[in-house]
């Protein structure tokens, strides 16, 4: 008999403790009892990669994880070395991974199914929402908006040039370097060129791609290229000092994108559009030590702070620019403008009221989803990754090779 009541006393206690485990509400466990890995594409070279890098940073410390628990990894090719890469990171005990680039989606993906117990994060993937893996989640932002604001800042200082007469509102031709022809790189350029022709309606684009996220040279190139071609501003979805550089000896204004370049073109800067990583990953990385679900696809906004601009350049953008910036993002947070209003834009010379999009994402990109509803493209809203991928009427393609 008294062995049975050792026995229930025993039962009791262990029933006790797992009662007074962690529940909705509990306070974070100690930060110094998880481990993170970060994979980069590039290093602090790389405008797209120190920014990445520099949130994953500021985000740890801010939850208090100490520079011993967390690991960066830089110049991690888009190939198996990003799997060699997350499958050593999950060896060596991180319990939640992240990847910043397009082309690590596949091999994050094969050490997911590797690794169960460990959650994986992809900046900028497709696949989360069709893979149904409890542990791979995919994130991006609404940064077709911040796009389009600095695209606001483009128009401005356009109509400031043509005030001046420095050419004539026909001559308002902006150029483009980009990287491939990926939806991202399209809805990028359209969403920039919308903002500035919301201010400066006769402009028009000329976009050359590169064939690479960061090649400094051929950036270089690309953005010299487009100014012996008449445009009289340059932007970019590329991640050197490249094209910027080319600016400010050519005397050009510039739009960069990731992070100011001022240091490059203190003459030509006139603002950057980037993405807030540091919502996200907080966000994550919280998920995991509380034991709760990341969402397949996250799509950070202005709102959460996830798309932001650089502080203005004033003594090289348009007077007002601030407030027409300013006055649009109330409008976008607030609902009443859309980036990708289809009443601002014509594809083909006629308007579009429909249009299946490639949403989930197959080896043919089979249009899947119809994405145009209430007189607007719904962009990283059926999935977070942008997906918009027409070519609209006042933009000119130079090359379509990448």
């Amino acid at each position: 008999m008294k062995k049975f009541f050792a026995l229930l006393l025993a039962l009791v206690m262990v029933l006790s403790l797992a009662a007074c485990g962690k529940q909705e509400g509990d306070p974070t466990p100690a930060t110094n009892d998880i481990k993170v890995g970060f994979i980069m594409l590039h290093d602090e070279n790389s405008t797209y990669d120190l920014n990445f890098i520099n949130a994953a940073k500021e985000a740890c410390a801010n939850l208090g994880i100490p520079e011993s628990n967390y690991i960066i990894r830089t110049n991690v090719p888009e190939g198996q070395e990003c799997y060699e890469e997350a499958a050593a990171l999950a060896d060596d005990g991180c319990s939640i991974i992240f990847a910043d680039s397009f082309g690590h989606e596949d091999y994050m993906i094969q050490a997911a199914k590797e690794f169960p117990d460990v959650q994986f994060c992809h900046a900028t993937g497709t696949k989360a929402h069709t893979e149904g893996l409890d542990n791979y989640h995919n994130a991006f932002a609404s940064i077709y908006e911040g796009r389009y604001l600095a695209g606001i800042a483009a128009g401005m200082k356009l109509n400031e040039m043509i005030e001046n007469g420095e050419f004539t509102p026909e001559e308002a031709k902006i150029g483009y370097v980009g990287a491939f022809t990926y939806a991202e790189v399209v809805s990028g350029y359209t969403s920039f060129f919308l903002g500035a022709r919301s201010v400066c309606p006769t402009a028009t684009m000329e976009v050359t791609f590169t064939g690479s996220w960061y090649d400094e040279t051929a950036e270089k190139e690309g953005a010299n290229k487009l100014i012996g071609n008449g445009c009289k501003l340059i932007s970019q979805h590329a991640d050197s000092m490249g094209a910027p550089t080319a600016c400010e000896v050519a005397g050009v204004p510039d739009v960069s994108y990731n992070g100011s370049t001022k240091s490059v073109g203190p003459n030509t800067y006139i603002i950057s559009s980037r993405i807030n990583w540091v919502p996200y990953y907080e966000y994550a990385i919280k998920a995991v030590m509380n034991g709760t679900s990341i969402d397949a696809d996250y799509t950070g906004t202005i709102a959460t702070g996830s798309v932001q601009l650089t502080e203005l350049n004033e003594s090289v953008a348009a007077a007002g620019t601030a407030e027409a910036i300013e006055a649009a993002k109330a409008e976008l947070s607030a609902g009443t403008r859309h980036v990708f209003d289809t009443s601002t834009f014509t594809f083909q010379g006629a308007a579009l009221d429909s249009y299946m999009a490639d949403v989930d994402s197959d080896a043919a990109y089979t249009p899947d989803t119809e994405v145009i509803a209430d007189g607007y493209f719904h962009e990283s809203e059926f999935r977070s990754a942008p997906y918009f991928d027409l070519q609209i009427d006042g933009i000119t393609l130079l090359d379509t090779a990448f």
